[in-house]
């Protein structure tokens, strides 16, 4: 299984994202996917999530700024991120956990997001 995310980079307070992640696994529907960040020194936080039926999850930071976007049919989960704001800097990392069988969970590369003016 591989997590492939793209779509990180610099951008002013108050500007927009859109993270992509790529999922190789299959069947797509058993995994749950999410987004997590990480800053230096300290834990990786959920940023949201989103199950093979489409329940989500969002962190209390979100805030209705984030909304996260999942496509069956290309296996990508988006992220879409607004009004960014400089405590918004991290690491993103993509995650995927399946919930069926043993429960397996992976981690992509992540990706940096940078809001700065």
């Amino acid at each position: 299984v591989q997590l492939m995310e793209s779509g990180g980079g610099l951008v002013q307070p108050g500007g927009s994202l859109r993270l992509a992640c790529a999922v190789s696994a299959s069947p797509f529907s058993v995994y749950t996917i999410g987004w997590y960040r990480q800053v230096p020194g300290e834990q990786r936080e959920l940023v949201a999530d989103i199950t093979g039926r489409g329940s989500r999850r969002y962190g209390d930071f979100v805030q209705g700024r984030f909304v996260i976007i999942r496509d069956g049919g290309t296996k990508t989960v988006y992220l879409q991120m607004n009004n960014l704001q400089p405590e918004d800097t991290a690491v993103y990392y993509c995650h995927g956990i399946q919930t069926v069988g043993v429960g397996a969970d992976y981690w992509g590369q992540g990706t940096q997001v940078t809001v700065s003016s």
